[in-house]
């Protein structure tokens, strides 16, 4: 994953860096099991649409109204299956391990938004995307998680078949002069 990391996009000064090496579950649960999931979990299932809960070392970000991506510690997989397995034993979910197919990515920088609107074509402008938002979209063609951590950090999710793409058409649009 090292080698899909980019030096400092200049004139940009935006980073695209490898994300935390992450467990990664999608959860599917009704209402009636929130609560319990996210005490499970260690930090509370956002509740309302594209925003993402995030604890020390592991998050929860909406993608759906009953679908989260979980992120937790590498390695962490079989505790948070057997916490679910304990903790909502009675109720409905499902509970997919999602490791393998998916990278993330962090891009930082006063001007990551810029760099991520060449080609998603959401508003990333922070009084529409504000901190805390995460939500699928694209950039180019590929499909993407995208959560915005801080005005000026975003951390995008993707399937692995395309992190090299990704990590190409941003060093492209780096190199745009008219970005």
């Amino acid at each position: 994953m090292d080698d899909l990391a980019l030096a400092p996009m200049a004139p940009l000064g935006v980073t695209l860096r490898p994300g935390p090496a992450w467990a990664r579950h999608v959860l599917r649960v009704r209402d009636g099991a929130v609560a319990a999931a996210g005490a499970a979990f260690g930090v509370p299932l956002p509740r309302h649409a594209c925003r993402a809960s995030a604890g020390a070392d592991r998050a929860a970000l909406w993608l759906g109204p009953d679908e989260i991506l979980l992120l937790s510690p590498e390695g962490g997989g079989a505790a948070v299956a057997a916490a679910f397995a304990a903790s909502l034993e009675r109720q409905a979910y499902a509970l997919v391990d999602v490791s393998h197919r998916q990278v993330g990515f962090t891009v930082a920088g006063g001007q990551a938004a810029s760099l991520l609107n060449a080609e998603c074509p959401l508003d990333l402008r922070v009084s529409a995307f504000p901190v805390g938002m995460c939500t699928r979209t694209l950039f180019g063609r590929a499909e993407i998680v995208l959560w915005r951590q801080d005005e000026t950090v975003f951390y995008l999710e993707c399937w692995r078949s395309f992190a090299s793409y990704l990590r190409q058409l941003a060093a492209l649009i780096a190199a745009e002069p008219d970005l």
